[in-house]
């Protein structure tokens, strides 16, 4: 399938009656939109609106597609978006290995297939032959590269990332930034990154957009 990224088509979100977002652009595979603005502007609701969990009290028309496929036709479970969040939400009760087997696609078939496509992953994120530790045991850098890799293995059609380094140190958020843009890169994925952070919009390198000021 020829990748054409991700096209926003009069996409606008309102509440009550206020429109909050309104938003025509295209994002290139492996290229980054960066929305800004402040705490209630609707950054949030459009990445909510994107993956197909947009609370009810929001009105939402206009079109996302992906690669082609008009993804905000589709049930959430069909849209295949990825999500960071600023938390890493790792399921504590599954080893770094289990989380990412539970993300993988189910056309991946086997238990020793399965664990051999979580520990690749693990390795692309730095974290090589930690797959049996428990989540409880990381540091926060680490908990993080385990969540981008479970989202990869995912097979996502787009990444929507969520303030997900506003949490992190400064030197480690340098890291994970690096680390998420040159994954979408070599994976061809479009990205939105919703953020406050002047200096995420800088490394993402992309188009800026603020809304709500």
């Amino acid at each position: 399938m020829t990748k054409e990224g991700l096209f926003l088509d009069g996409v606008t979100i309102a509440l009550e009656g206020r429109v909050l977002v309104s938003l025509t652009c295209r994002v290139a595979p492996g290229e980054v939109l960066t929305v800004m603005g402040p705490s209630g502007a609707g950054k949030s609701s459009l990445l909510a609106y994107l993956g197909g969990f947009l609370e009810p009290a929001f009105t939402a028309r206009g079109r996302a597609l992906v690669d082609g496929v008009e993804i905000t036709a589709l049930p959430a479970e069909e849209r295949h978006v990825g999500i960071l969040f600023q938390d890493p939400l790792l399921f504590p009760h599954m080893s770094v290995a289990g989380n990412l087997m539970f993300a993988l696609p189910e056309s991946v078939k086997g238990r020793a297939e399965r664990m051999r496509h979580a520990e690749a992953a693990l390795a692309g994120v730095e974290m090589a032959g930690m797959g049996d530790r428990d989540p409880a045991t990381l540091s926060g850098g680490q908990k993080a590269r385990v969540a981008l890799a479970r989202v990869l293995v995912s097979e996502p059609r787009m990444l929507l990332l969520d303030e997900p380094f506003s949490k992190l140190d400064m030197e480690l958020r340098q890291q994970m930034r690096m680390l998420v843009f040159s994954k979408a890169r070599e994976s061809g994925l479009p990205v939105l990154l919703v953020t406050h952070d002047e200096a995420d919009a800088k490394a993402a390198g992309g188009e800026i957009v603020r809304i709500g000021e």
